[in-house]
């Protein structure tokens, strides 16, 4: 069947965008009562979800992204009996490498606030850190931040699970199907255009990641997101890997590695960003992870990469989401520029953009994190960021 026979006339909303963000949305917004339409240019969950590194946590700098990263860890952890979904989530902790000291007392305010907010974490020696963590070199390393309730699971099948469930609510989701434009009359939203024809709605839900710009300026609306590639690697079987490591993160070059399978999967920013859609992978990135696991994990050095990909973040100038209802559009909600830590808050994103479509007070207050805030000079930095 055609997608022009299967397009919807009119739903109550349509969510731009099928990763984590989107999907979560339209279960939340079919199971609340609304009509809901989402549009996926491609696959579900293609755009990043499924390029993600796979990390949930709770814990950040930001008061606010704790209570998402928190909120969102419970649903992870009770994801299968909701969901009837298994997402292969292996909580062995989230660990933070400091080697100077003025990280040091970041990481030991943000470890007050984490705990302040619910959150169970710590500082730990460096030997301790060693411990946790067999597999790095803890020289030069002053101490670690330690989360033990954090973790990693597979993004594609969070994806899956929140996708059966939307449905079965009775969400519309379609795939390959991208909006090209959303229409306005009167000075608000009356329909959004696809290839296959137009549908008509007066809310519109964007979660289009790093594509999200693009969106918003369909209505007028800036969302200062940009698209920069991350790449990630996965090694060959490591003998006497303990499966028990955490996702352990070099704070100072951004280095990540956790275990994947029977060898780790690795990250790294590029020695030279790429801002741009190009998610092609640069053989030169390669020297770029050596270089910075020689210097934390040389035990490395012999293991061999044997697959990896390239995916996108979503990035805004403070490195912090841009979560909010438009002042000048009724009816555009939007949910972008999580800037690396969007997959580990879609649950609870998909709460507070269904309580922003039906206009009640959100799960979790988000109000400072409004797109406004850059042009009233209200930015906040997440510090916590790989």
């Amino acid at each position: 069947m055609s997608r022009a026979r299967t397009l919807p006339v009119s739903a109550d909303a349509v969510v731009i965008g099928g990763g984590i963000m989107g999907v979560s949305t339209a279960y939340h917004l079919a199971t609340a009562g609304r009509s809901v339409v989402l549009l996926e240019k491609g696959a579900l969950g293609q755009g990043s979800t499924c390029y993600a590194a796979g990390g949930v946590r709770g814990f950040f700098s930001d008061e606010v992204n704790i209570q998402l990263g928190l909120r969102s860890l419970e649903v992870f952890e009770r994801f299968g009996d909701l969901f009837d979904t298994e997402i292969d989530l292996h909580q062995t902790g989230y660990l933070f490498l400091v080697d100077n000291e003025h990280d040091l007392a970041v990481f030991e305010r943000n470890v007050a606030l984490h705990t302040a907010a619910g959150g169970d974490s710590r500082m730990v020696s460096a030997a301790d850190a060693k411990r946790l963590s067999p597999l790095i070199d803890s020289t030069g390393v002053l101490g670690a931040a330690w989360s033990p309730r954090d973790g990693h699971c597979t993004p594609e099948a969070v994806v899956q699970g929140y996708a059966k469930a939307a449905r079965a609510a009775g969400a519309i989701l379609l795939t390959n199907c991208p909006a090209t434009g959303i229409e306005t009359g009167g000075g608000r939203i009356v329909g959004v255009s696809t290839e296959a024809g137009s549908i008509r709605t007066d809310q519109v839900v964007c979660t289009a990641g790093a594509w999200s710009a693009q969106v918003g300026s369909w209505v007028g609306v800036d969302l200062p997101v940009v698209p920069l590639r991350r790449q990630i690697a996965i090694t060959e079987p490591i003998p006497g890997l303990d499966p028990k490591t955490p996702f352990t993160i070099d704070f100072s070059t951004s280095l990540y590695f956790h275990p994947e399978g029977e060898g780790l999967l690795l990250g790294c920013p590029e020695d030279i960003d790429s801002w741009s859609f190009d998610t092609t992978r640069d053989p030169a990135w390669l020297t770029t992870l050596a270089e910075a696991s020689e210097r934390r994990v040389p035990s490395l050095r012999e293991v061999g990469i044997i697959s990896g990909w390239a995916g996108l973040y979503e990035m805004t100038p403070d490195h912090n989401a841009v979560i909010g209802r438009s002042r000048t559009v009724p009816g555009f909600v939007y949910a972008c520029g999580f800037s690396g830590h969007g997959f580990l808050m879609g649950p609870a994103i998909g709460e507070v953009l269904r309580d922003l479509c039906l206009d009640r007070e959100p799960v979790v207050d988000v109000s400072s994190l409004d797109a406004v805030r850059f042009s009233e000079a209200g930015a906040r930095p997440e510090l916590n960021v790989v």
